[in-house]
């Protein structure tokens, strides 16, 4: 469809090298929080998407998000979450109010830590390379440009991260731990994943696996067997939960590392294993440390729930046949994935930041 508006080309800008760590040399990110910014979520206009996918984005990277908060475009909350979740974890990301109009985060974080507003140049010269083409720059007011220009208006001793070749809005990062994040979906993604290189993340053998067993049996009948079940593998790091499905069944999910064991922690385990000690090695069959193993103890799930071992496509299918989620947004949340939306481009500045 021809709109009559110039094609729009994409500037390649030059992405921010890795930055000094932070957290200091051999250090990494071992705890995250996340503070979800807007009026329009805690209201129901919007849904949010970005806690979720930040949720998925630490597990996979071996990251323990401890928090996720939800307020309202307030100075007050601002100010003092923030403070709170710098202090408390390793890695912070705050998503939403940093548009061009009455947004307040970036005021409002400047505030927090003692600091003053200051345009930044260089977003500035992005955001007017990325622009310059489009035909109401030109019929600006004053006013309209001074609110355009409030996009890169941030605290004057913030880090500034440009993550993407095709994105002029940077990251900004404060006290080495909150990085500032725009509220659209599509943006905030991509913007996560392109900052990953810049981040201390844990080495791979600290991130964690997932099993999830599948059985038709009521949570009730195998709640006694899994309350056991997660006090013998607590020591373990091992995480054991369960997630009935309206109309299908019970998910059993384990989570954890596979890791050597301590001899404290099988001191008194039985000479001969049952089928409840299958995931823990006998020490006199192994040269090393007894270790427990993710897969074997999901082998014991299955027999002891009368289930089966699921992929995540499974646990998505069944999910979506739920009938109580009856709405495709509805189970598109469920899933854990976002629902067809009309695309909207990540470079239009009328969209709400």
């Amino acid at each position: 469809m021809n709109t009559g508006l110039p094609p729009r080309a994409t500037p390649p800008f030059l992405v921010s090298p890795v930055p000094k760590n932070p957290l200091g040399e051999g250090r990494y990110i071992r705890t995250a929080a996340a503070l979800i910014i807007g009026d329009e979520i805690l209201n129901g206009k919007t849904h949010d998407m970005n806690s979720n996918y930040f949720s998925k984005y630490c597990f996979e990277h071996g990251v323990d998000l401890k928090r996720i908060e939800v307020i309202a475009d307030d100075e007050d909350q601002i100010i003092e979450a923030s403070r709170r979740m710098v202090k408390n974890y390793d890695f912070v990301v705050t998503s939403g109010g940093i548009g061009p109009t009455h947004d307040i985060t970036y005021a409002s974080l400047a505030k927090a830590f003692s600091q003053s507003l200051a345009h930044h140049p260089e977003t500035l010269a992005r955001m007017a390379q990325m622009i310059k083409h489009r035909s109401w720059i030109s019929a600006q007011t004053p006013q309209q440009r001074a609110a355009t220009e409030r996009m890169a208006l941030f605290p004057e001793r913030g880090e500034i991260l440009f993550v993407a070749e095709d994105i002029w809005v940077p990251v900004v990062r404060l006290e080495g731990k909150l990085c500032i994040f725009p509220g659209i979906p599509s943006l905030f993604q991509k913007m996560l994943t392109a900052l990953t290189p810049l981040l201390p993340l844990p080495p791979r053998s600290e991130r964690p696996s997932r099993i999830q067993v599948f059985t038709e049996r009521p949570e009730s009948m195998i709640a006694p067997y899994l309350t056991k079940l997660q006090s013998r593998l607590r020591p373990h790091g091992i995480q054991v939960g369960s997630y009935p499905v309206l109309g299908q069944g019970v998910f059993v999910s384990l989570i954890g590392r596979d890791r050597a064991l301590t001899t404290a922690t099988t001191k008194g385990a039985a000479p001969n294993p049952t089928s409840h000690e299958i995931g823990i090695e006998d020490d006199r069959m192994s040269q090393g440390p007894p270790r427990i193993r993710l897969a074997e103890v999901a082998r014991e799930v299955e027999q002891e729930v009368g289930g089966e071992i699921v992929s995540e496509e499974e646990v998505a299918k069944r999910k979506g046949q739920c009938k109580g989620l009856a709405a495709p947004v509805e189970i598109a949340a469920s899933m854990g994935v976002q629902p067809e939306r009309p695309s909207r481009g990540v470079n239009d500045l009328k969209a709400k930041y």
